[in-house]
């Protein structure tokens, strides 16, 4: 019988310190397992991590996030690129998340050190396709990348 997962401070403690040590800069734990339908995880961020701006195609691809604590910029772009849109997403603040449709294109900058959102979307997982990461935009680790993500984080300056 599975356990029930509790989204508590110490949790919190331990994701944002192995998003610190994490060279990526963010660290998952999933609360569902691989195979389930709807997949459920809390996400711990730091300033470093790179998501760069991508979309999910499949019909039943929507994702939710809610900051449960810190902040993060979101982006919304046409498929040219251009800022359609871009919101602040804060624990306790006016906006706590973004319930995206999919196909949106959108990317993230986590804008206070220790963030960390609750992710939901439907499973099972599968990596990005063909046409769903952002033609105009940097991949994680190719060149470019630096001042793509400082572009990103002067949106919110």
């Amino acid at each position: 019988m599975n356990q029930p997962g509790f989204l508590d401070q110490s949790l919190f403690a331990e994701l944002a310190q192995k998003a610190a040590a994490n060279p990526r800069g963010r660290q998952h734990h999933n609360f569902h397992q691989m195979e389930e339908p709807c997949h459920r995880m809390a996400v711990g961020l730091q300033p470093s991590t790179y998501i760069p701006p991508h979309r999910h195609l499949g019909a039943d691809k929507a994702e939710t996030l809610i900051v449960l604590k810190g902040k993060l910029g979101l982006l919304l772009f046409s498929e040219s690129g251009e800022v359609l849109a871009k919101r602040v997403l804060q624990a306790g603040g006016d906006c706590l998340g973004v319930d995206l449709p999919p196909g949106v294109f959108h990317g993230l900058v986590v804008l206070e050190a220790d963030s960390l959102m609750f992710e939901c979307k439907a499973g099972p997982y599968r990596p990005v396709g063909e046409g769903e990461m952002a033609s105009w935009a940097p991949r994680e680790g190719e060149p470019g990348v630096a001042e793509y993500q400082a572009w990103m984080r002067a949106q919110f300056d």
